[in-house]
């Protein structure tokens, strides 16, 4: 399926764009399971099916969430995104123009210089034997951004008051040990932004936190957005999350994108019967009745994808052609896409997507009362106030 890149809002043009990606993995070793049964059948070599045809764009200034659950390709693409892994196939654009192939290392630190990662786990993405000081001098050292001892003391405390780690005398000369998971976290959005970047990819970086102290690094985030206009790739398995900080959603299942659009509307109008689903297993503190996932099954074999559409194996909803042909990405609103067979007479997500008094379940909420609401209640609580047990 190919998805267009998700629309940016007004005229301004995407900072990174990626067309078309794909990635294939090779199976190597024992073949188990549907590849196994490829090879015994003289087949093509089996490959994980990782990340297939997905188009999105980054512009600045705005957040894009690539949401799906565990296995969707969201950390896939993201790492594709910072060219730590080479596509299959697609192209990624940099500013309107092809991103310069990495044969050398000076290439590699350029395109690194524009788009920086954050990964989930801060603590395994530190070295435990170096000081904060020495993780975050070295972007400035190894892209020549310190002209001298002093100016690199200065720009270490600036970066580490930006992500409102104070005084920066004290948490600089800490080990990542001594630090709580939010400040772990931070330290590496800090080293993120040492080196100024445009673009910042950061996959699932409040998952593995305190839920108390999610929200402080998703309004960081939001922050780094609106003052210093940052294009954010916001990967998250939580779409009430995703409505809370982005601009723009993307949902993947199995590889490919089923749906993006604005944020709100792709949350309160879902068009995808994957993206209800999303929804519907949302804590949502409105929500009075018992939740009831009307999926069914498991995510298919990423080394044997079914034909068609990837979700018909677990959506209520599928049809014949579902198995036939894979769907194309029909308009769903402004700006909205989805690739779904429900929508290709041009109905209205609500009206294709509420089964009607027949078959309706009365444990399954519409797509409006399912919706996660901006408040993020179910992070647990108000705004941290401080970043010293953040």
């Amino acid at each position: 399926m190919t998805t267009p890149a998700p629309p940016t809002h007004g005229t301004t043009a995407a900072v990174l764009e990626a067309r078309h990606l794909t990635k294939h993995f090779a199976v190597h070793g024992s073949v188990r399971g549907a590849g196994r049964r490829l090879a015994r059948a003289g087949g093509p070599a089996p490959v994980v099916h990782a990340v297939d045809d997905v188009s999105l764009a980054l512009p600045p200034g705005q957040v894009t969430a690539v949401v799906g659950e565990s296995g969707s390709g969201k950390s896939t693409l993201a790492r594709l995104l910072a060219r730590l892994i080479t596509p299959t196939a697609g192209e990624l654009l940099l500013n309107g123009h092809p991103a310069p192939r990495a044969h050398t290392h000076r290439r590699q630190l350029e395109y690194a210089k524009t788009v920086q990662m954050v990964l989930q786990d801060p603590f395994a993405s530190l070295n435990p034997i170096h000081d904060v000081h020495y993780h975050l001098s070295r972007p400035f050292k190894v892209h020549g951004l310190a002209t001298s001892e002093s100016d690199l003391e200065d720009k270490i405390a600036a970066v580490l008051e930006r992500v409102a780690l104070v005084p920066a005398d004290a948490f600089a000369r800490k080990y990542p040990h001594e630090l709580s998971g939010g400040q772990r976290q931070r330290v590496a959005i800090a080293r993120a932004l040492a080196v100024r970047p445009q673009v910042l990819l950061a996959d699932e970086p409040v998952s593995m936190l305190d839920v108390s102290i999610r929200l402080g690094v998703l309004n960081l985030l939001a922050d780094l957005r609106d003052r210093d206009h940052l294009a954010i790739l916001y990967i998250t398995h939580d779409i009430a999350s995703a409505r809370y900080l982005a601009d723009t959603i993307v949902v993947m299942y199995a590889g490919q994108a089923v749906e993006s659009g604005p944020a709100v509307q792709v949350t309160d109008a879902p068009a995808h019967p994957y993206t209800q689903l999303l929804l519907t297993a949302a804590p949502d503190p409105e929500r009075t009745a018992p939740v009831a996932l009307r999926g069914r099954g498991a995510p298919p074999s990423a080394v044997a994808p079914p034909s068609g559409c990837r979700f018909r194996t677990r959506c209520p909803y599928a049809m014949a052609i579902c198995a036939e042909q894979v769907p194309p990405a029909f308009p769903a609103g402004d700006g909205h896409v989805s690739a779904c067979w429900l929508l290709q007479d041009g109905r209205k997500s609500a009206e294709v997507l509420r089964p009607g008094p027949a078959t309706q379940d009365p444990a399954m909420p519409d797509a409006h009362h399912a919706r996660p609401e901006g408040d993020m209640r179910h992070l647990g609580g108000g705004e941290v106030m401080s970043a010293d047990n953040a």
